[in-house]
């Protein structure tokens, strides 16, 4: 996950460069994985990064590639999208890369998003194209973009669509005022 050809498909900060991140920003990497996005989400804002992950193998990994490039303020959590450890309005942006189409309750997970970020906070998900291609998840459990958009839209977010390559999309999101 980590190796030379993901970074060329998915270009860690040009991607993130969506986000918009600026030093002190509070973020949680949800889906974090090995660490692939949350290392430089982490030396980019040089404060709490919360790193989700339902593996706890995967959250090793991460702390491994964290003590590699000296990075100390990584919170790993070992835990779903749907009851997440992380206090109310806690963070400022939320990232997530190519796990919405795992999630089994994708609604209780946006609610989930909603309450640990504050207001204003802005979101980044990135996930499969529902497109029949060699690589990635099966076709059928793809989430299409317009799809995906329009549940965050019914949960009171603003959303804008981006194409990151031929498979993978971006929704770049803020709450919208109440």
């Amino acid at each position: 996950m980590l190796n030379p050809e993901r970074k060329e498909k998915l270009p860690p900060d040009q991607i993130l460069a969506l986000l918009e991140l600026k030093k002190g920003d509070i973020v949680a990497d949800l889906g974090s994985g090995n660490g692939f996005f949350t290392i430089p989400i982490a030396q980019k804002t040089e404060t709490t990064v919360y790193a989700v992950d339902i593996e706890p193998k995967m959250l090793d990994g991460l702390k491994a590639y964290a003590s590699q490039e000296g990075v100390t303020t990584i919170r790993p959590i070992v835990s779903d999208l749907t009851e997440m450890a992380i206090a109310n309005q806690a963070v400022d942006k939320i990232f997530s890369s190519l796990v919405m189409h795992e999630i089994s309750d994708l609604e209780k997970a946006i609610q989930e998003m909603r309450r640990i970020l504050r207001p204003n906070g802005k979101l980044l998900i990135l996930d499969w194209e529902a497109v029949d291609m060699n690589e990635g998840p099966p076709l059928s459990v793809r989430i299409p973009s317009d799809k995906l958009k329009a549940v965050f839209e019914g949960q009171g977010f603003y959303v804008e669509k981006r194409k990151i390559n031929e498979g993978i999309y971006a929704l770049k999101m803020s709450m919208l005022e109440k």
